[in-house]
């Protein structure tokens, strides 16, 4: 039977070319996946393991006390600085402090994004240098008017030694010489961010820090690790901790293995969707190549073959072609992790060098996932060949399913569904996600019998076409279950993309509603990495004559009735002109002196309503004060707590800062009024100002940016789609080709020949994006549902310009996949096609 096996291979081997890539491209995804998060891991450990080199202990503050005035006295200062370079055994001692630094390019906009500039102090050691930084060229800064900047963000920018450079901290803009620009092992940076260095006083004036964030002890020769934190144990000041450079090493390890393996499983999530879909291709191929050696199968049982071993010889033949198409998916799956390691790099970050990491369990699973997934899928239509009796099979070489058959399948089908959309309405996010898996998995069972309604339905628009028309409907119809097949690996991956579009442009609006729904100001002013605003550029904006008013957005941490409640200290007169809020009870007439506004949410919890006090302790000092309710608004999960007067909030504030300032225009938003709050600000990159469009762009931009990778992630499986549906056609034109070849003989030319194929690869195309697009449109909404509870402003929304774009890339789909297939039928010499059967 092996001898068997491995000749029809060989001799089908042009028609089992699409399951070999349909398992081939879903290997490579796989072991694709595991080279690159294996490489990627071992690439940043070996880098961490260098940035320790000049650690051997590690002093790091957490906190600190509070002094009388409301300063933060940090717990790593200068005099434990210097305790730590008098230790014995202590060699080089260095401080580190770091924070948010905002650098303009040079077109004037922040360089790194919101997150990614970071400004550190370059702490030189006993030999002048700071090992934790390399410079390429020129020199270290010295002075407050110089700074370094990395290479990476140099090479991107187009700045170099000497260029002047705008950068600002929580303050007003200042203006530097760049010294020099180096290199660095900083995570922040090989992700693709950006670092200013600045001198060690200059750092610490602008970052603003009294002390330090961390104290890095190098060890002298002949000191071990744990007798130098001995010595480190006996300075260490409280809200301080002390870490081995070992340590250090294996939490960061311990870190990198857990975010590689995140990303490794969120991969391999839609890697296994891939697979899936290249299951229905594999048992297509199988069950329309033993169909056409139906015969064959026959005249092996008649001369003694059991049903086990043709069983055992189509699955033979599966294991071959899964064996081969493990081997070369492997191969591939290291040139994608390559690939997408230059990728990464091109597209701004810089990965760390390292050899390729291919682990012997990679080939292992590569190998074992290509034969099983393959033999799995053949294992049915093997088993339902070897059942067929020699006597039937010879008189019948293309049996069609029996009316039975489909009717316990339709059974089967509607039973699942059923069940599926029964587990969709249960009030648990894991029986949600599992009704939504058994139902699409009904949905396939069931394609065979939506086939027909769907196709019918078609006869109008392929009228038309006249005969090739009817011909491509008919076709399309001779077999349900080969279309269905067809069909369902293209509805996969359309379920999955709809919902997922469905779900994230609906939070989209609700969160774009809750944000800019009740805001009436114009411009919302904040820092572009979201840390607390000075109270001076709320001063600044008021004195703009275009400023009609404004107030500051104040974040306080407090209590009411023991359970935490954000409090937001505002202007109480200007945030009538701000916020439009939906009071069920009170004013904003009665908002004033020691007075709050409060969410229904906490009122109802509180038992109160508009004219009661309620009781609100404030952390920062621990008092409490009773504050009389003005009014009751109805909150949502952006705009909710306490809103209190600034004048109530500030003595309670250790420092006072704002998380953002509402701005109101005399003449409403402009690009003259937005150039004049750019102009007062002093053209800070540090500082972000938008209107409400800049808000609505931002949420819809990150939207979008999920979306896309949500897309790139289902290619495959799309891609393995559209290779079942050009091995569906192809092997039909094999099947047809006597029928083809009558066609020809009785007038049908070459151009409708492929009309006809190509028809009918739109109609099968179009069969399963419709089916994908409705089972993803239910399930977005019945997925949305849980959403809806929880957020108000949540209201399912249809995308339609996208599912419009859907449909147009499934019939696009269709033409692309028909052309091999059309022209390998159109190409049939008529004479020899007759002959064929």
């Amino acid at each position: 039977m092996f001898r068997t096996a491995l000749r029809n291979v060989l001799a089908h081997k042009a028609r089992l070319l699409m399951t070999v890539l349909a398992v081939m491209l879903g290997v490579a995804f796989v072991s694709g996946t595991l080279v690159f998060t294996d490489t990627f891991g071992n690439a940043y450990k070996n880098k961490s393991a260098k940035s320790f080199d000049h650690v051997s202990v590690a002093m790091t503050a957490h906190g600190g006390s509070y002094l009388d005035d409301g300063t933060q006295k940090p717990p790593l200062t200068d005099s434990v600085l210097k305790k730590a370079q008098a230790l014995p055994g202590a060699g080089d001692v260095l401080g580190g402090v770091t924070g948010f630094t905002a650098l303009a390019g040079k077109d004037g906009k922040l360089v790194g994004g919101n997150w990614g500039t970071t400004g550190a102090n370059y702490f030189p050691g006993k030999d002048g240098k700071d090992p934790r930084y390399t410079f390429t060229s020129g020199q270290a800064p010295k002075g407050s008017d110089e700074i370094a900047l990395d290479s990476g963000t140099a090479d991107r920018t187009g700045y170099k030694a000497g260029d002047s450079v705008r950068f600002s901290t929580d303050g007003p803009v200042k203006t530097a010489r760049i010294s020099g620009l180096f290199d660095t092992d900083d995570g922040s940076v090989t992700a693709g961010g950006s670092m200013v260095l600045f001198d060690n006083a200059t750092a610490r004036a602008v970052l603003g820090k009294t002390g330090y964030d961390e104290i890095d002890i190098k060890a002298a020769p002949g000191t071990s690790e744990s007798a130098l934190m001995t010595q480190v144990d006996k300075i260490l000041p409280d809200d301080a901790q002390a870490s081995t450079a070992a340590t250090l090493k294996a939490d960061q390890d311990r870190m990198i293995s857990e975010q590689t393996s995140s990303m490794s499983q969120v991969l391999l999530i839609f890697a296994g969707i891939a697979l899936f879909v290249g299951i229905f291709i594999i048992a297509n191929t199988f069950t329309m190549l033993v169909a056409q050696r139906t015969k064959e199968i026959a005249l092996m049982r008649a001369v003694g073959a059991s049903r086990r071993q043709v069983t055992r010889s189509v699955l033979i033949e599966a294991g071959i072609v899964g064996g081969v198409a493990a081997v070369t998916g492997f191969v591939l799956g290291i040139g994608v992790a390559v690939g997408l390691r230059s990728l990464i790099n091109a597209g701004g970050a810089s990965l760390p060098e390292g050899p390729l990491v291919v682990a012997p369990t990679t080939a292992v699973v590569a190998f074992v996932i290509g034969v099983v997934v393959t033999m799995l899928s053949a294992w049915l239509p093997g088993r339902r060949a070897a059942k067929i009796p020699p006597v039937a099979a010879m008189n019948s070489v293309h049996a069609t399913p029996t009316t039975r058959g489909l009717v316990v399948r339709n059974t089967i089908g509607s039973l699942i569904v059923a069940f599926g959309a029964a587990l969709l309405f249960l009030d648990d996010n894991y029986a949600k996600a599992g009704g939504a898996g058994v139902m699409l998995v009904g949905v396939i069972v069931l394609t065979p019998l939506l086939s027909r309604p769907f196709i019918a339905a078609s006869a109008p628009l392929l009228k038309p076409f006249g005969v090739t028309g009817k011909l491509s409907r008919l076709n399309s119809l001779r077999n349900p279950r080969r279309t269905a097949s067809t069909a369902a690996a293209l509805m996969i991956g359309l379920t999955l993309i709809t919902a997922m579009t469905v779900i994230a442009t609906s939070m989209g609006s609700a969160i774009n509603k809750m944000a800019v729904g009740s805001m009436k100001a114009d411009y919302i002013v904040s820092m572009a990495n979201y840390q607390p605003l000075t109270p001076e550029v709320r001063t600044k904006l008021d004195a703009l004559p275009e400023v009609e008013t404004s107030s500051p957005l104040r974040d306080v941490s407090a209590e009411v009735s023991g359970s935490y409640t954000p409090v937001s200290g505002v202007d109480a007169k200007a945030l009538g002109k701000l916020f439009s809020l939906d009071f069920t009870s009170g004013s904003m007439d009665a908002f004033k002196g020691k007075s709050v506004l409060i969410d229904k949410k906490t009122a109802d919890k509180e038992h109160v309503t508009a004219g009661d006090t309620v009781p609100v302790k404030f952390s920062e000092d621990d008092r409490t004060e009773r504050l009389k309710i003005a009014g009751v608004y109805e909150g949502n999960a952006m705009i909710n707590g306490l809103f209190a007067p600034t004048s109530v909030v500030d003595p309670h504030l250790t420092k006072v800062a704002d998380r953002q300032v509402l701005v109101k225009m005399k003449d409403g938003p402009s690009e003259k009024a937005e150039d004049s709050i750019v102009k007062a600000l002093g053209d800070n990159p540090a500082i972000k100002i938008q209107d409400k469009q800049g808000v609505s762009d931002e949420i819809g931009g990150a939207i979008s940016m999920m979306l896309n990778i949500l897309y790139g992630l289902l290619a495959m499986a799309v891609l393995i789609a559209v290779l079942g549906v050009i091995n569906t056609l192809a092997m039909s034109v094999f099947e047809r080709k006597h029928e083809i070849g009558m066609l020809r003989a009785i007038g049908l030319d070459r151009a409708k020949v492929k009309q006809m194929v190509r028809l009918e690869s739109i109609v099968i195309s179009l069969f399963g994006a419709v089916l994908g697009i409705g089972l993803g449109l239910f399930l977005g909404w019945v997925g949305g549902r849980g959403f809806g509870e929880q957020i108000s402003t949540y209201s399912m929304e249809i995308p339609f310009g996208r599912i419009v774009t859907f449909l147009a890339v499934a019939a696009l789909v269709g033409v692309l996949a028909a052309l091999w297939p059309a022209r390998s039928a159109a190409r049939l010499n008529p004479l020899m096609a007759i002959k064929s059967e």
